[in-house]
Parts: structure tokens; sequence; C-alpha cells
């Protein structure tokens, strides 16, 4: 991996964002959202176990994407939870869009979010430069905003054994998405729960080959 001249984004971290794999010049991003909590102000601790949980699914990613010159990137919090109208998240997603913007111009961007990162970057999706998500077991509360999604894609997988995150909530989310206009898909799985670790290689598989979807969409 090589960075181009001035563009400054190496593997590690950088900011708003944690680079996985980047090439010298990104024609687009995936940017991955971990979970968290509903409250806590307080920094995610040093040894993040959300955010590592979503490691294989980048190395995934970057997998399926390789050769395609697409940056793939950890979103970082400033913030363990989503602390009510604050969002938290919801801004750090927002910072590194801009980051993206700001080193790399408007390119196309896949969200990928387990949980609460599911619910910010269902949010964060109101970037133009957001051409879709990608929702793992997310927190998708009644009444979440979805008319800012019309044009996008969304796919949501959940585990209906899940009983952290509601599976129900989820596939209303899908169904109130597709009425404001968005292309959203619901993916039930089989098992997994909500950390995702039984047969975890089929949500890693699922998630890269449904990002690499929305890359392509037009």
């Amino acid at each position: 991996m090589t960075d181009g001249p001035g563009l400054g984004l190496r593997r590690g971290e950088e900011g708003s964002l944690v680079v996985r794999s980047a090439p010298a010049v990104p024609v687009a991003a995936v940017l991955l959202l971990h979970g968290g909590r509903s409250e806590g102000l307080e920094p995610p601790p040093a040894v993040n176990f959300p955010a590592l949980r979503m490691r294989p699914f980048a190395a995934a990613v970057a997998r399926v994407l390789s050769g395609r010159d697409v940056l793939v990137a950890d979103v970082r919090y400033r913030h363990r939870g989503w602390n009510g109208a604050r969002c938290d998240p919801v801004r750090d997603a927002q910072a590194a869009l801009e980051r993206l913007r700001d080193d790399f111009g408007a390119v196309p961007v896949v969200l990928v979010g387990h949980s609460m990162g599911g619910r910010a970057a269902l949010r964060a999706a109101r970037d133009p430069m957001v051409r879709g998500v990608v929702g793992l077991a997310p927190w998708c509360p009644p009444g979440e905003p979805v008319e800012h999604l019309e044009g996008r894609g969304v796919y949501l997988l959940h585990d209906e054994a899940d009983r952290v995150t509601s599976a129900r909530e989820t596939w209303g989310f899908v169904r109130r998405a597709r009425c404001a206009g968005a292309d959203a898909v619901g993916v039930p799985m089989p098992y997994g729960g909500h950390a995702m670790l039984a047969g975890a290689s089929r949500w890693h598989r699922r998630t890269a080959e449904l990002t690499a979807r929305l890359l392509v969409r037009p």
C-alpha cells in the first residue's frame, strides 16, 4: 500500500479514520462503524471489543474489493455511546466523510455498521457521497428517519434470535425505507445472535458481497 503525493492517509490511526487498506488514489471507500452503548460520554476503551469485532469484516471487504482502488477504514468514535439527541457516532461518521471529501473528492462510499454503528450509518447516509448501507444486527428503533434514504441501497442483516436489538424493528425499518424510495432489503441470518460469532464466516462473506454490489450501483 502506498500513498499519493500529499494525501497522507496511511494504514493506522488518522484522526477520524483508522485505515485498514488504502490505494494511492481511492476511487471509492468503505467505512465501518462498530457498535457501542446507548449512553456513554467516555471514550471507547483501549481494548474495544465492538471495534475488534469489525476487523474480520474489514478484511473480508478488502479481499472482495482487491484491485479496485477502494479505501477501507474504520470510523473512530470520540465517545462510547449514542447519547440521545447528541447522536455522537453520527457526528463521527460525518467527520470521516468530510475527511474523505477533503482528501479525495466526492468518491462513492458504502457504510457498514453493526448495532449502534448500523443506526449511525443509516443516519449518516444523508451525505450525498453515500451510495448505500449494510447494517449488521442494526439498532433501528421506531421513528428512525428514512426519507433521506431515497435512492440509496440498504441491506440490513439480522438474526431473529437477537436479544439485544430487534429484528422485528429492523424489518419494519426496511418497509418504511422502501416506502421512502430506498432500495431496501432485509436479509434474515440463520444464526449468529447479536455478536455474530456463530457462523461468523457467513456474516463476513455476505457483508463483503453486498458491499461490493452497492459500489457498482449506477
